[in-house]
């Protein structure tokens, strides 16, 4: 069988939570060695909703494919591991604080002066210059500083909290697909340059790129509307107007497409729930067919019109709960129209879709069993990627990699012994 496309890279993963060890188990996919150094106890994310001693399904959907090292980087041992384990790797992965890392002796320079041509990814919460360089952070925190957190006006609590934005974590996922591009990047310039390089990216430049054109200042396109948002929420803030109060304000002063209040949202059906996506005058054409209505906003040109058309909003409602979801997905399907029943994610790992694409991939863990999760996101001819295996129990094979760097049975023991290292419950 051929080999992934990273066959033959070793990583270095000094990474916790989501989006450092997403980055580094994609990295793995691609057949990449993935070493991951992690606490004594464990990292943060295992211990979350444990359903097994030292195992959690976050931790598990994350770390799948990788070999797990659990010593304690502020013993003095591990200092010496670490540095030789550096030496044999070509990329290292690091989601620290600045102020950590060079603490631990793993930021960017010292880690250069071990092993020159290494990959270095640093991922932080805001970057590594300004004001905020030295706070720490999670996918809510990034959200809330992004602006993500008030996407589409934002969403408020019965109590008048701002929400999350949806389910998941944006910031943190989207970051971490960008730590296995970084690491790739990287990989691919040293292949042409001999030499390595710190590839920087944070949560906050991801969850700004996750918002486009709303992110964008475009002169052209919406100087008075910006300026004139930005002069409200001034005034606001500076009258005391409750947190609450402006955003419920805001939203209804801010201009609707009524194109998108009918074609690009989620309709009830007679038995559920689906979504329809018309972004096109073409498409949206042919949605008004399907469904059997007229439209007085669409332009000649198939232009939307930026007003709120109530009525038409609800007649279209109304027809839709007409049929079932199954009857209008037939109805789409034959038109052409973009639409897609709403569902639980729970109802997709038996999904005839999913599986007929291999989406999803079955795969044993040594300690609690058979499980299947999503499978790697990219299937390619040539270098096929694939699951290294599940995720490791703590410490499985920290007695293999402190052998490799040349520790001897009775020095690794003493570390055990010491509380410096540990090998597990499935360790060799």
């Amino acid at each position: 069988m051929a080999s992934g496309p990273l066959d033959g890279v070793r990583v270095l993963d000094f990474t916790q939570i989501i989006a450092g060890p997403l980055g580094c188990m994609l990295l793995s996919d691609l057949g990449a060695e993935v070493v991951k150094i992690e606490p004594v106890g464990g990292e943060p994310w295992r211990l979350t909703a444990q359903f097994f001693p030292h195992e959690s399904k976050a931790y598990q959907s994350l770390n799948r494919g990788k070999q797990s090292v659990a010593i304690d980087l502020y013993d003095d041992r591990a200092k010496t591991i670490v540095s030789k384990l550096i030496a044999g790797a070509d990329v290292m992965v690091i989601n620290y604080r600045p102020d950590v890392s060079a603490r631990l002796g793993i930021d960017y320079d010292s880690v250069t002066k071990i092993k020159p041509d290494i990959v270095y990814v640093d991922s932080t919460a805001f970057g590594r210059k300004g004001p905020w360089a030295h706070r720490p952070g999670y996918d809510i925190v990034a959200q809330a500083a992004s602006g993500l957190m008030m996407v589409r006006g934002g969403t408020l609590d019965d109590r008048g909290h701002p929400l999350l934005t949806g389910q998941g974590a944006p910031a943190d996922f989207t970051t971490g697909y960008a730590i296995a591009w970084a690491a790739c990047a990287g990989l691919f310039s040293r292949e042409r340059t001999g030499k390595g390089q710190k590839v920087e990216t944070s949560l906050l430049v991801n969850a700004l790129v996750l918002q486009g054109s709303t992110f964008m200042s475009n002169p052209a396109a919406d100087a008075e509307a910006r300026a004139s948002f930005l002069a409200d929420l001034e005034q606001s803030r500076e009258a005391g107007e409750p947190f609450p109060q402006f955003v419920e304000r805001r939203k209804k002063a801010a201009p609707v497409v009524s194109g998108a209040g009918v074609y690009y949202r989620g309709y009830l059906t007679r038995n559920g729930a689906l979504a329809v996506g018309c972004l096109s005058p073409a498409v949206r054409q042919r949605f008004r067919a399907a469904v059997g209505f007229e439209d007085p906003n669409e332009s000649a040109d198939g232009v939307p019109q930026r007003t709120v058309n109530t009525a038409l909003q609800l007649e279209v409602e109304g027809i839709l709960q007409g049929k079932t979801t199954e009857e209008w997905m037939i109805l789409f399907d034959k038109h052409s129209v973009p639409a897609g029943p709403v569902r639980y994610v729970e109802e997709l790992a038996e999904d005839e879709q999913v599986l007929a694409n291999s989406y999803a991939v079955d795969l044993d863990h040594d300690l609690t069993g058979p499980q299947r999760m999503t499978a790697p996101p990219l299937q390619m001819s040539g270098t096929p990627t694939a699951p290294q295996g599940a995720a490791p129990p703590l410490g499985r094979d920290t007695r293999k990699w402190l052998r490799e760097v040349g520790m001897t049975d009775e020095q690794i023991e003493a570390m055990v012994a010491d509380g410096a290292a540990y090998m597990g419950l499935a360790a060799e």
